[in-house]
């Protein structure tokens, strides 16, 4: 959907505040998704998405997951090893999210294989911003990126700090290419 398509930064912005905002309603409904990639979300030609395919979702239980596949590239780092899967590891995957809709639909960490994605996070490597991705929106995913699930923000912190970037766009103007200058 994305690739090759010439969207302004506002309305990916705005893509970006539609996922979360689906999010919040999950989390707020005590759902984990466990699934959230950019290949899950449905969008009608207004831009207004819909998170989808509940496959994997769950009611949220104290309780570890059982075996399964899991999508490792999209997944925080405790639902890997622990098979604990919280709002905070949604928090995690919509971070990779993110990173997927500002690069146009790249694939998370590229041709690496899931055992060096899973090395690389556990030696503390984060996904780079996108080229032109707004410094703000960057400083976003790698807060969603978080190594303690206690300090990623909640799906309601990121769409009110999405909204607030929406009414602010000169926010959106600094990209992480100028910030190496």
């Amino acid at each position: 959907f994305l690739s090759g398509c010439g969207f302004s930064v506002i309305q990916l912005v705005g893509i970006l505040r539609g996922i979360a905002s689906g999010m919040k309603y999950l989390s707020d409904m005590s759902y984990i998704h466990r699934d959230l990639a950019a290949r899950n979300i449905l969008v009608n030609s207004n831009l207004v998405c819909k998170v989808s395919d509940f496959g994997m979702s769950r009611v949220l239980e104290d309780e570890p997951e059982g075996g399964g596949k899991i999508p490792i590239r999209w997944t925080a780092p405790e639902a890997i090893t622990y098979r604990k899967f919280t709002s905070a590891s949604d928090v995690w995957s919509y971070g990779i999210v993110m990173w997927e809709v500002m690069s146009y639909g790249e694939r998370p960490y590229w041709d690496m294989s899931n055992q060096d994605v899973i090395k690389a996070i556990e030696e503390g490597y984060r996904l780079p911003p996108p080229m032109e991705c707004p410094l703000a929106l960057h400083q976003l995913m790698l807060e969603c990126w978080m190594r303690e699930r206690a300090d990623r923000p909640k799906f309601s912190q990121i769409v009110n700090m999405l909204d607030k970037l929406i009414r602010n766009p000169a926010t959106l103007k600094r990209t992480a290419g100028d910030a190496s200058r």
